[in-house]
């Protein structure tokens, strides 16, 4: 036998899943530390698609539990709309199997590996099968599902499954056994943090190895759904238009007419005409010369871009603002949604925030936030092209230091909504160089870097006046206090004097016996609408009036409350605690507001 005999009897075809077993690096699971994030990332991001196509406002659990020394076990549970019994098996146990692959809009996953990718890791580090509980109707019973992958063959393993009672009317569960380390547990919750950020909508609780957060929805209104367009025909390539063509009855003129997006009768015309072909022939019948002479006109031909507002669905400056201001309390922040913009015939929105001061480090680089379609791009930071783009602006001009990035108590999120993100591997991580998606994240973090240098220049400008208002609020009580004790008569209410010096709104925080008490006065000529931020170390269940939304963080819990005060009004709120952490006060002009921590 020969040594090529010898080696043709060697090889064999091997399935997805056999790919994948030996090369799970490339689905980011290359550690036990990234492991354990990656598979919440994807059970997240499925119940999040899963609720908006729903139509139905997120609410998610997230646990992860240590079971022993180096397995843990993460469950992720929705209410959105279910998985019917039969289709179960073939989402979590079948590599590149779902609906989104060949939908041209923008989505949080499209290749169908994510969540099936984890309970491979799963399968392959503990041998544990995974947990499924679906439930599509309250008036049917959930049903559960214990699923392995057949690794030669790329099929599920249905290894038992029956029906539940479950307390959820709709929704999903599922719970993944791997081997991994909460090493990497701050960076953990802070995925979870970032996708409160960029989806507004969504309620995340989360028990981290027996440390609660909760990350609430600061918009009520379910995101606009993405509807699919057709694809534009400079965006697609030989292998595409085969099978377009091969699955095609229509006529030449009718298949660029109906199949493509953007394409008219007379746009069809030109193309036919520059390909030197007849628009009545049969397209499936065209020749291996005749369809690169299609493409080739097709790519040639002038034609309108594709319709971006349709297929894409940015999250929208007002809301980033609200989440980033819930979760970092920043001194200022400011976003912007450019323009929609195409590059190779694939529609994108590039949208950007910078926030300031706040409890953000003033030694360190600046917190870089980077995200696509919604998800937070938590490694191969200096190989993404956002992390690129702000390094290339001279963010000395704005008023910040720099060494490569930024330096300073700053924020910088850059978000890419698209219908195809330019991702640089399959594990999502980082986002390749195109030209166009780098040009509109310059112009944004430009734009937002004069509005930086106008808010850095007038608090500059403020601080003299600011520290002078402070002595005063400290000082007229205590002479106001003391001129009392001389005369023997009561303290007098001292806040309309301050209000008659300052003319502002006035926000005082302290405490007294137990008691925190924090007091808002509009002494301006104005009506506002301040929205009060309160962070302490004090839990505050009895806090009155009761907070529009609480969470903890790491022990720091943050109360927010808003109200609107016509000029002469005031704002009250009260809970037992020690007191100290912070105050802040958001939506009045900065200009126009004083906060005065009395514990301090």
């Amino acid at each position: 036998m020969s040594l090529a005999d010898e080696l043709a009897r060697k090889q064999r075809a091997i399935s997805i899943a056999e790919f994948f077993e030996k090369n799970k690096h490339l689905l980011g699971f290359d550690s036990p530390t990234r492991g354990i994030i990656t598979t919440v990332k994807e059970a997240v991001d499925n119940a999040l698609d899963a609720c908006e196509e729903a139509e139905v406002l997120p609410d998610i659990f997230v646990q992860v539990k240590k079971i022993s020394e180096e397995v843990f076990r993460v469950t992720v549970e929705d209410n959105g709309p279910g998985i019917v019994p039969a289709q179960v098996p073939f989402v979590f146990g079948k590599l590149l199997y779902g609906s989104r692959f060949h939908q041209i809009k923008q989505s949080r996953g499209q290749q169908g590996i994510g969540i099936s990718a984890a309970v491979l890791y799963a399968q392959l580090t503990t041998g544990v099968p995974s947990l499924v509980i679906s439930r599509t109707d309250a008036k049917g019973p959930a049903t559960r599902f214990e699923l392995a992958i057949k690794i030669e063959s790329n099929e599920p393993e249905i290894v038992s499954q029956k029906e539940v009672e479950w307390d959820r009317t709709h929704g999903t569960r599922v719970e993944i056994e791997l081997r991994a380390t909460l090493a990497a547990k701050k960076r953990l919750v802070d995925y979870l943090k970032y996708t409160s950020v960029v989806n507004p909508h969504a309620r995340i609780r989360a028990e981290i190895d027996g440390e609660v957060s909760t990350f609430d929805r600061v918009s009520h209104d379910p995101i606009p759904l993405p509807c699919p367009i057709q694809p534009h025909p400079h965006g697609i390539e030989i292998g595409l238009l085969k099978r377009m063509a091969a699955d095609s009855s229509l006529t030449l003129e009718g298949f660029l007419v109906e199949s493509f997006s953007r394409v008219g009768k007379k746009a069809a015309d030109e193309i036919i005409k520059k390909a030197g072909l007849a628009g009545s022939k049969k397209v499936k019948s065209l020749s291996g010369e005749e369809q690169k002479a299609l493409l080739a006109a097709m790519q040639a031909v002038n034609i309108p871009a594709p319709p971006t507002t349709q297929c894409l669905s940015p999250i929208g400056e007002e809301l980033i603002r609200k989440s980033l201001d819930k979760e970092f309390q920043l001194d200022f922040v400011k976003a912007r949604t450019r323009p929609p913009s195409v590059y190779s015939g694939h529609p994108f929105v590039v949208e950007t925030a910078i926030g300031y001061g706040g409890r953000l480090p003033s030694d360190e680089k600046a917190v870089i936030l980077r995200f696509a379609n919604r998800v937070p791009l938590m490694y191969q930071q200096g190989a993404c092209a956002i992390t690129q783009a702000i390094a290339g602006v001279n963010w000395r001009n704005y008023g910040l230091s720099q060494d490569g990035l930024p330096v300073g108590p700053a924020l910088i999120l850059v978000h890419v909504a698209s219908t195809n993100v330019p991702f640089t591997s399959e594990s999502k991580d980082a986002i390749a160089a195109i030209p166009e998606i780098e040009k509109e994240i310059d112009l944004a973090l430009k734009d937002l870097g004069r509005e930086l240098k106008t808010f850095l220049s007038r608090r500059d400008k403020q601080r003299v006046q600011e520290d002078r208002a402070r002595a005063l609020c400290a000082i007229i009580p205590e002479i106001a206090a003391k001129v009392a004790e001389v005369t023997g008569k009561p303290v007098p209410d001292t806040t309309p004097i301050e209000g008659r010096i300052m003319h502002r709104l006035v926000a005082k925080k302290w405490t007294s016996d137990g008691t925190v008490r924090i007091a808002v006065r509009n002494y301006t000529d104005k009506e506002v609408s301040p929205t009060i931020y309160d962070t302490s170390r004090d839990p505050a269940p009895d806090a009155a009036p009761k907070p529009e939304y609480a969470h903890v963080v790491e022990g720091d819990y943050t109360r927010v409350w808003k109200t609107t005060l016509k000029p002469g009004e005031g704002w009250e709120a009260k809970y037992a605690g020690a007191g100290g952490g912070t105050l802040d006060i958001q939506g009045v002009d900065e200009a126009l507001k004083l906060v005065v921590d009395l514990d301090v």
